[in-house]
């Protein structure tokens, strides 16, 4: 609903804009619809993103990625666990 107030407030900005004989009118409309377009657009920018995002219900909780962290240390393998190592064991094993 706000980014349609937004709009509006945009339209008839630029229509007091292009009407108006007083600078000083014309300067407050201006800035006032810059404002109102920019806030269009980053209302227009949130509802995209919240659209296409989990809820938060969905997420692990900070407990479950603590829990889960060990687990991916320790199937890390060591730094003396390469393939080329392994490569030069099975050339001295012939």
């Amino acid at each position: 609903m706000l980014r349609w107030i937004l709009l509006g407030l945009t339209i008839l900005c630029l229509i007091i804009v292009f009407t108006t004989k007083s600078a000083a009118l014309l300067g407050i409309a201006l800035l006032l619809g810059i404002v109102a377009f920019i806030g269009f657009i980053f209302s227009l920018a949130a509802e995209r993103i919240s659209s296409v995002s989990r809820p938060d219900t969905s997420m692990a909780s900070v407990e479950h990625l603590a829990a889960m962290s060990p687990r991916r240390v320790a199937k890390a393998p060591g730094p003396g666990a390469t393939g080329a190592s392994n490569a030069s064991e099975m050339k001295l094993d012939r």
